[in-house]
This record gives C-alpha cells, sequence and structure tokens, in this order.
C-alpha cells in the first residue's frame, strides 16, 4: 500500500511559477514510477508528467513540455513538478500517482495509488 500526499498547490499570476511536492510512503518509493495528473472543472482527467524509478526517463505533456519539470528524490521519497511560466488554463486540481511498475504510463488506468489532490489557480 502506497500512500500520497500533495502540496505546493496556490494561487498565482499568470507567468508565475509553482513547485509541487508529493510524498510518498508506505511501500519502497524506488520500486514505482510517478506521474502527475490534472482535473479542471467539466473536464476529464489528464495526463501532465511522468517519470520513471530512476528519474532517468520523463515525459510530458504537449501542453506543458517546455514549462514544467517533473523530478524525484529517492532518499525523501518525494516526486515533484515544477511549473513555470503559468497560464489561466494550467488552473486544475493536480494529482500525483503511483504505478505498477518502475516506469511511468500516460494513462491513468495503469496507476494504483492516488493523492488528494492540491488546487492550482493561475489568475489572468
Amino acid at each position: 500500500q502506497v500512500q500520497l500526499v500533495e502540496s505546493g498547490g496556490g494561487l498565482v499570476q499568470a507567468g508565475g511559477s509553482l513547485r509541487l511536492s508529493c510524498a510518498a510512503s508506505g511501500r519502497t518509493f524506488r520500486d514505482y514510477g510517478m506521474g502527475w495528473f490534472r482535473q479542471a472543472p467539466g473536464k476529464e482527467r489528464e495526463f501532465v508528467a511522468g517519470i520513471n524509478w530512476s528519474g532517468g526517463r520523463t515525459r510530458y505533456a504537449d501542453s506543458v513540455k517546455g514549462r514544467f519539470t517533473i523530478s524525484r528524490d529517492n532518499a525523501k521519497n518525494t516526486v515533484y513538478l515544477q511549473m513555470n511560466s503559468l497560464k489561466p488554463e494550467d488552473t486544475a486540481v493536480y494529482y500525483c500517482a503511483g504505478g505498477r511498475s518502475v516506469y511511468y504510463s500516460t494513462t491513468d488506468d495503469e496507476y494504483d495509488y492516488w493523492g488528494q489532490g492540491t488546487q492550482v489557480t493561475v489568475s489572468s
């Protein structure tokens, strides 16, 4: 079993930055890939970024590529999402997720563990 707790969300102006953190406990952290997803009001949850067990492989949604960076610190059991040049369309609840294998996936049904979510609001 894995417990995930996100933090770092908030209100920021367009063009600003935020860093989300997701602290994991339970299963050995380096045993699974991690992902960040988001869900805006009235929309389906969508993939944002993924990272494999070592941090050596990452992937991003086209909408955030070049602006967001996912990373992990296995010594601290934490995954991060650095978000720069934020846009109003980035407004959503952001969720971190723990996968079933050491690799990441872009689809949410490949993740077994989810955090409670953290709200990110970008004002124009």
